[in-house]
């Protein structure tokens, strides 16, 4: 078997140093290395006549990048079925991953400290990947705040307030869905609404707390809010004598469906029911709710698509994408 060709032979057949067929190879200039327009064409002539293809590992090591991207979940994820809230995430980084030639390497060894998952500990591989992808409900700020300081290169899925700096992120533009929502169950004549969550917490969950007030007021419509942890969910909602609820949780809202049947309420005609996006705990549920889809797929995609570019060109980028509406069946007017 005939041995591969190296850097070191182009250089001794072309006459020059292996420093410069390197800098040819990779098109790049150096400030105490000039390459005359001539040796760079004899370089690239004896290239072509070898036949000779560079080692993809080394040309990765010259530009500094592995082509290997991390995915970090505060949240057990994997492996994931096809009706976990995880999976479409998990798809779309795959499907983006794949495209741009880059491997991806899930951290599963990271302990969890307290109550949750950290990225840093004294076993913390984070930097054996080129840039990582976070996902999970919540983050934590210190492990933001450290990713930032030591210029890790990163995006978020999921909006994130800012740690110590501004946090590259692609999320669902949950503000301006759940106001459509609150418009549409106006148009429908309901003139009193109940928020069933708790609007805290998570960016996720204050931005659809934040879009529900900010179209009630606009509207000038009544609302409440119920925690959806309280004892006797169902006769509080009654309680407050709306014509429409608004669920933070898809999940509670199936609980609520259930007790609701069973208590003689009938939903919609009693009570319409809307769920601000999917549920993020396994449940199951033949109900079409009104509401809508988060964008899960195409968010696991963009993320790697932005942290590409953040590899590329650095900077800080932040997107909110559409969520689709939904009409279903539990919204109906008074």
């Amino acid at each position: 078997m005939a041995r591969r060709l190296t850097q070191q032979d182009i250089a001794r057949m072309a006459g020059v140093s292996q420093t410069t067929v390197s800098l040819v190879l990779n098109n790049r200039a150096d400030s105490e290395v000039r390459i005359s327009p001539e040796t760079r064409q004899r370089v690239l002539r004896v290239i072509r006549e070898t036949g000779y293809i560079a080692d993809p590992a080394a040309r990765r090591l010259a530009e500094g990048r592995n082509r290997i991207l991390g995915v970090f979940t505060y949240e057990a994820v994997f492996p994931a079925t096809s009706a976990d809230f995880y999976h479409p995430f998990l798809v779309g980084i795959e499907e983006c991953a794949e495209e741009v030639g880059c491997d991806l390497l899930l951290f599963t060894s990271a302990r969890v400290t307290g109550q949750r998952r950290r990225i840093f500990n004294e076993d913390s591989r984070v930097r054996l990947a080129d840039g990582c992808v976070l996902l999970g409900r919540t983050v934590d700020r210190d492990d933001l705040a450290r990713l930032i300081a030591d210029q890790i290169p990163f995006v978020s899925v999921g909006r994130r307030d800012d740690a110590g700096g501004p946090v590259p992120y692609v999320g669902a533009d949950y503000v301006a869905a759940t106001r459509a929502l609150v418009e549409r169950a106006a148009r429908l004549g309901h003139r009193r609404l109940v928020y069933v969550g708790t609007g805290e917490g998570a960016e996720s969950t204050a931005d659809r707390f934040t879009g529900f007030q900010a179209a009630v007021t606009g509207l000038g419509v009544e609302s409440v809010q119920v925690r959806p942890d309280r004892p006797g969910l169902l006769e509080a909602v009654r309680a407050t004598g709306a014509g429409a609820a608004f669920f933070e949780e898809q999940a509670d809202a199936v609980v609520f469906m259930q007790a609701a049947a069973e208590g003689g309420l009938a939903v919609p005609e009693d009570l319409s029911v809307v769920t601000l996006g999917s549920a993020t705990r396994p449940v199951r549920t033949d109900t079409d709710f009104a509401g809508f889809l988060i964008p899960r797929r195409e968010m696991g995609r963009r993320a790697v698509e932005l942290l590409t570019k953040v590899l590329e060109t650095g900077g800080t980028p932040q997107e909110l994408l559409p969520c689709e509406l939904i009409e279903g069946s539990t919204l109906i007017g008074r």
